[in-house]
C-alpha cells in the first residue's frame, strides 16, 4: 500500500505540473547508501537505500526513494516521496511535503506518516520544523493516529566546492519521522569530485527517549554512498 501511494503521488505530481507551464529540468540527482548499524533493540542492523530527484524550473523539486533494512533475517521495508518548493531567489526559504511509508512483514507492521515542514536551508546553518502527522497499525488492527512534533537543525564548519564538514541533529530523515524524544547526531563528511559526483559518510549517534533529564541511549550506526547528480 505504501509504495503504491508513493507511485501514485509522484505520477500526479508530475502530470499536474506539465499541464500547468512549461516544465523545465533544472537539477536530477541519483544517491545509492549503505548504512551499517548496532542498536539496542535488534543488536545488528543493516539497509540498502536508493533515491532519486528532480528540480523543475528552480522551483519545485520532486524526490523519492525506496530502503531495504535487515535486522536477525527480519527484512524491513521503507519508502518516501517529497515535495519540496522554493519561492525565494534570494532567500532559502522552503515548504515541504513529505510521505513515509514504513513496513515489517514479519509483524504485520505499517506505518503511514504525512509530514509537512517548513525549513531554511543556508550554507553554513539551516532548520527545519513541521509536524508528522502518523497512522500504525499492527497485526492487521485499526490504525493509531499520533501527531507529533518534527524538527531537524545542522551546522557546517566547512562548506565549499570540495569538501563539508557539519553536523546534524533532529527527530526525521527521508525514511523515518520519529517519535519526539528519539533523537540523532550526526557528524556528515562530504567529498565533491567535479559538479557531479558526491560521496557521503556519516557517523550517527541515536537515543529512543528521555527519562528525565538523562537521555536513553539506543544505539550508533554509519552510512556511506554516493550521490550523482546533472
Amino acid at each position: 500500500m505504501g509504495m503504491k501511494t508513493g507511485a501514485l503521488f509522484s505520477i500526479v505530481l508530475l502530470l499536474s505540473l506539465t499541464n500547468a507551464y512549461s516544465v523545465d529540468i533544472t537539477e536530477k540527482e541519483v544517491e545509492l547508501f549503505t548504512r551499517a548499524e548496532y542498536n539496542r533493540g535488534f543488536n545488528n542492523y543493516g539497509t540498502i537505500s536508493i533515491a532519486g530527484g528532480i528540480e523543475l524550473n528552480n522551483l519545485i523539486k520532486f524526490k523519492s526513494g525506496f530502503s531495504l533494512g535487515l535486522s536477525l533475517g527480519d527484512p524491513d521495508f521503507n519508502t518516501f516521496a517529497d515535495i519540496r518548493y522554493s519561492p525565494f531567489k534570494k532567500i532559502p526559504l522552503k515548504f515541504s511535503l513529505m510521505y513515509i511509508y514504513n513496513g515489517i512483514p514479519e509483524y504485520d507492521t505499517n506505518t503511514h506518516a504525512l509530514v509537512p515542514m517548513i525549513l531554511l536551508s543556508g550554507k553554513i546553518a539551516g532548520l527545519s520544523i513541521g509536524s508528522n502527522f502518523r497512522f500504525t497499525s499492527f497485526f492487521g488492527e485499526k490504525p493509531q493516529f499520533e501527531s507529533i512534533l518534527t524538527f531537524s537543525g545542522y551546522l557546517n564548519f566547512i562548506n565549499n566546492d570540495k569538501l563539508s564538514i557539519g553536523i546534524n541533529a533532529g527527530n526525521y530523515d527521508e525514511f523515518h519521522a520519529k517519535n519526539m524524544g528519539a533523537l540523532s547526531v550526526s557528524l556528515n563528511v562530504l567529498i565533491r569530485f567535479g559538479k557531479n559526483w558526491t560521496v557521503i559518510n556519516s557517523l550517527e549517534y541515536m537515543q529512543s527517549g528521555v527519562d528525565g533529564f538523562t537521555a536513553t541511549f539506543y544505539g550508533v550506526a554509519w552510512r556511506g554512498g554516493a550521490k550523482f547528480s546533472w
